[in-house]
């Protein structure tokens, strides 16, 4: 073991110094050391013969041994080794010795060095620019070679095709060229880029079979084949390839095939390429998506089809216009009309084909009709028959019309058609009754009697109109009873009942009702009790509100007739059930007690209703009869009381002027010459238009002269803003005026009135002057100046004029000028003046209507809740005040409780306010996120919303939002296009515009194809 480790040392020492011997020789050798050096560059190892290099051009000590050439080169190929070897810094050291040296063979060996370098940096500019100055004067042949090819690459790779293409085609023309196959592959690829087919299939054919490009080739070759109107090639070749397999575009050759086979009308052949291509490949061309649908089609795969169609509309070219039409087709297959019916919508809205275009429009029409789209049934058939009179679904069309216009809610939009159908077919004419008959009842329940008046007229010259005379008669007599006219509710109301008919408020009942309250205000009691008693004839405590106010009518009649006896107990009957009136019951009750001259039960029973109706309008009523009950038996101290309680009651506004005047007269006879003339001054001067006034001078005059104080009686006149002479000029300048208009003398009236309010704007008949003026105005729908001189008449409240000018003021802002807030004014101060009611019901109808219009929905609801206790309103009524307490449920978010109150106002009957009842229904289920229970409730808008556009078109924005959280983008851009297509309200187009937007953008963004 000794000896082994000895010998081992030993080689170690003479290896030691037989290295140092060679290093000593190479370093005082530089030929030796540039020739080692040399030798380890050819064989690429560079990393050694960089270190060797570097030592004969850097160490200074052996620099002036060694030739200056020696150096240069040595220099070159330390740097040309460092680019060799990546090195980046090595790349500025070869920029200098370019720019520096003078010896020019290795300057342009070091561009191409550095070239190389830059390449495999992939830093193809660069490159470039150094392989254009290398020269080929001292680069190998291998080196040339790999230049052109980088080069050309380069070039390539920046997309400068025109200058790599010389340099591919150079080097695919040698066969003995490295890069032979690779530049045959990029100079058919920009050939084939150029359409120049014929080379690139020649270089392709060249590299077909090289294991590199056997995967790739195929497909340009087939896709040449094709380009050149080669198809039957380009298929076989493209078939067989496939079958071959192992192909890198595999997808791409299949597109191609079943793209052939489409062309060539083999759709069951193209399918599954097709499918394959399609259903592998992230985004597709619309083209290759329309293609497979179609190929579903033909294969009767409808599903499958309409999954393709649907999402190659909403562009305005063929395939789109295509793709919808047989998309259409596809559903109506499938039984899908809803779907069918969008799919016609979007091809008819496509004019890139006449043909299609005019199919479809007929189409979706004709599925309008059939799902229940009746607006846009209407438009649609209109239109069609407007824009192809020669159509052969012309007959079809309009025969469809007419079946619509026929049974549609949509009355209003139905009549304007109906009256613009210049030759009506004896269809058309047997659907007219009902058209003009169901515009009639929007118009009543809209309170736009008069309209709905004129209508119903024209059902009794229409023909076919047997089903509807009936219900003409009732409705004419409910008007006319409206309208005071009541000679005419008798005449009709008589007529419905000798041949009645049933629907809905149309019946029997409500036509005796009627009809009793036409006769009662005729006086006619027995006509009156007669009806009334149809009605009812005994009442119980559960006794519903229109039983129970004709029980009281007929008690009324009986009083009336002096029937006493008959009547007391009916009274009482309605005040032990508690019933309502219930207040007014008990002040006949006492009114009949005064009869029998029982006067202390009538007192007593006048003075209860304060404490047992604390909130009746009759309080008022019931102080002054006690009044005068005292009055008429001389107990003027007694009668003192009510009357003051008259005076501080703030609603007994309409009693007031009488309560001062019987106050100053009970003083003045109990010798209370003060008191009494302290009452008459009040009266005078806060009510100096009021008959009371006038009535009360004379008192004044009768104190005072009987004081012997005929001074004080002017001055007291003058203090009151009145004197004798004034008040008999007065009287002189208003008897003409009023002749002139008792006369209905208007053009002679109204300027006497004029003069007459001039020369008197306070004068002793200031209100009547002024209310004549008004109701001339009116008369000839002057309705500004109506305005002017029915508010100096309310101005002047209360007098006998102003409840009617309150009135009449509140109905022209409301219907004539829609100023809703001024109206909003005249009907709350009608509700606290109303003395009858009649006006009382109006003025809470109004009221109510009002703040809907101005959406004062928390002020309305305490007044909707007041109008629903009234007694005999009407379902209009019902259907406002349940509208507002809807909205305030809906507006507190307690959306439940909102959409009972809504169903309240949809069962009373077909108006606008049930339409948006409908509609707001559909928007809580909406909110609510119960997306198929909205959808079910938009449509239900649409079909039974009658005429109120509005509500259908927001119905149709609803359904877009409904399908658009569904994500069913194909029916949401669809239901949203027809609103922006067809909208007549440019808010609502420019809502549903909107919405479209956000659903076409979505709908791209999840789509399948391309964008």
């Amino acid at each position: 073991m000794k000896y082994k480790k000895l010998a081992a040392l030993i080689y170690l020492l003479l290896l030691i110094n037989y290295s140092n011997a060679q290093s000593t020789k190479i370093y005082n050798d530089p030929d030796a050391a540039f020739k080692l050096a040399k030798e380890l560059y050819q064989q690429q190892k560079f990393s050694l013969a960089y270190p060797q290099f570097e030592k004969l051009y850097l160490d200074k000590a052996r620099q002036s041994s060694i030739p200056i050439s020696v150096q240069t080169e040595a220099k070159y190929y330390a740097i040309a080794c460092r680019l060799q070897l990546n090195d980046m810094t090595a790349a500025d050291e070869a920029i200098d010795f370019i720019e520096l040296e003078h010896n020019a063979p290795r300057i342009e060996m070091m561009c191409y060095q550095l070239a190389e370098y830059y390449y495999r940096q992939s830093n193809f500019t660069d490159a470039i620019t150094y392989y254009e100055k290398a020269g080929l004067n001292n680069l190998s042949n291998e080196e040339i070679a790999n230049m052109r090819f980088h080069e050309a690459y380069g070039y390539f790779t920046m997309q400068q095709f025109s200058n790599a293409k010389p340099l591919f085609e150079s080097i695919a023309q040698i066969p003995s060229d490295p890069n032979y196959y690779d530049a045959n592959y990029y100079y058919g690829y920009i050939a084939f880029a150029d359409k120049n087919y014929a080379q690139a299939l020649n270089s392709f054919k060249v590299i077909e079979k090289q294991p590199k490009y056997q995967p790739i080739i195929p497909y340009y070759i087939a896709e040449i084949y094709y380009y050149r109107g080669e198809k039957d090639e380009a298929l076989a070749y493209s078939e067989s390839v496939l079958e071959r397999g192992n192909q890198y575009y595999d997808l791409q050759l299949r597109e191609l095939a079943g793209h052939i086979h489409f062309e060539k009308g083999h759709y069951k052949q193209a399918l599954p390429y097709l499918e394959k291509y399609v259903s592998n490949t992230p985004k597709v061309s619309r083209e290759d998506l329309y293609e497979l649908s179609y190929c579903y089609y033909d294969a009767k795969q409808y599903q499958k089809a309409s999954d393709g169609f649907k999402v190659l509309g909403g562009k305005q070219d063929t395939i789109a216009q295509n793709s919808m039409y047989l998309l259409g087709d596809s559903y109506l297959k499938l039984n899908n009309k809803p779907g069918a019916r969008n799919a016609f919508l979007f091809c008819a809205l496509n004019s890139s084909g006449s043909k299609q275009k005019e199919i479809s429009q007929f189409n979706y029409g004709k599925l309008s009709v059939e799902l229940g789209y009746t607006d846009v049934a209407l438009t649609e058939l209109r239109s069609f028959i407007s824009n192809y009179p020669n159509s052969e679904y012309s007959t079809e069309a309009k025969e469809l019309l007419v079946n619509v216009l026929s049974n549609t809610n949509n009355y209003a939009e139905a009549l304007h058609l109906l009256d613009a159908i210049n030759s009506q077919s004896d269809i058309v004419k047997q659907a007219y009754p009902k058209i003009l008959y169901g515009r009639a009842v929007e118009f009543i329940n809209d309170q736009q009697i008069q309209q709905a008046d004129n209508l119903l007229n024209r059902i009794f010259s229409a023909e076919y109109n047997g089903a509807y005379i009936s219900y003409t008669n009732f409705w004419k007599g409910e008007i006319a009873y409206r309208l005071n006219n009541y000679d005419s509710a008798v005449y009709y109301l008589q007529t419905y009942l000798r041949n009645p008919a049933t629907s809905g408020e149309v019946n029997t009942t409500n036509a005796h009702y009627t009809l009793g309250y036409a006769y009662l205000r005729q006086q006619d009691y027995d006509n009156s009790l007669q009806h009334f008693e149809q009605v009812a004839t005994t009442v119980n405590g559960s006794a519903a509100p229109l039983q129970s106010d004709a029980y009281l009518r007929e008690a009324d009649c009986y009083f009336m007739k002096k029937q006493l006896s008959r009547a007391l107990p009916m009274y009482e009957a309605i005040v032990n059930y508690q019933l309502p009136s219930a207040d007014y019951a008990l002040y006949q009750k006492s009114v009949i007690s005064g009869a029998s001259g029982d006067y202390a039960q009538k007192v007593s029973l006048l003075q209860s209703i304060q404490n047992r109706y604390p909130s009746s309008t009759l309080i008022a009523d019931a102080n002054m009869e006690v009044a005068n009950t005292y009055l008429a038996s001389e107990q003027y101290d007694a009668a003192v009381k009510p009357l003051n309680v008259i005076i501080n009651n703030k609603n007994a506004g309409a009693f007031k002027p009488q309560a001062y005047l019987k106050l100053g007269v009970s003083y003045f006879n109990l010798k209370d010459n003060q008191n009494a003339l302290n009452n008459f001054q009040k009266l005078i001067s806060t009510y100096p238009n009021s008959p009371e006034s006038d009535e009360a001078v004379n008192y004044v005059r009768d104190i005072f002269v009987s004081m012997q104080k005929p001074d004080d009686f002017v001055a007291f006149m003058q203090r009151s803003g009145k004197t004798v002479s004034y008040s008999e000029q007065d009287s002189l300048t208003y008897s003409i005026a009023q002749s002139a208009y008792e006369d209905r003398n208007f053009d002679k009236a109204l300027p006497a009135l004029t003069t007459y309010l001039t020369k008197f704007p306070a004068g002793k008949y200031s209100v009547e002057a002024n209310y004549m003026a008004a109701d001339i105005y009116n008369t000839r729908k002057d309705f500004p100046h109506a305005l002017t001189y029915y508010n100096n008449v309310a101005a002047k409240a209360p007098n006998n004029f102003a409840e009617q000018s309150v009135l009449q003021a509140a109905r022209i802002n409301y219907f004539e000028l829609k100023d809703y807030k001024q109206a909003e004014q005249y009907f709350a101060q009608l509700k606290n003046i109303a003395t009858t009611p009649e006006n009382t019901l109006e003025s809470e109808r109004g009221l109510l209507r009002c703040q809907y219009k101005l959406n004062e929905f928390d002020a309305a609801l305490a007044n909707a809740q007041d109008l629903l206790q009234q007694k005999g309103i009407a379902s209009d009524d019902k259907a406002m005040a349940n509208l507002i307490i809807a909205k305030n449920y809906q507006n507190n978010n307690q959306l439940n409780d909102a959409s009972t109150a809504y169903k309240a106002v949809v069962n009373t009957g077909k108006s606008e306010y049930a339409a948006e009842a409908r509609y707001r229904i559909a928007e809580i289920l909406l909110q609510q996120d119960k997306l198929k229970d909205a959808e079910k409730a938009g449509f239900d808008v649409i079909n039974k919303a009658g005429s109120y556009d509005y509500w259908i078109t927001k119905a149709y924005i609803l359904l877009g939002d409904v399908y658009f959280k569904e994500k069913d983008y194909f029916n949401a851009e669809a239901t949203l296009r027809s609103v922006v297509e067809n909208a007549g309200d440019a808010q609502l187009k420019q809502e549903a515009q909107q919405k479209l937007n956000i659903v076409v953008a979505e709908k791209d963004k999840n789509s399948k194809v391309a964008q």
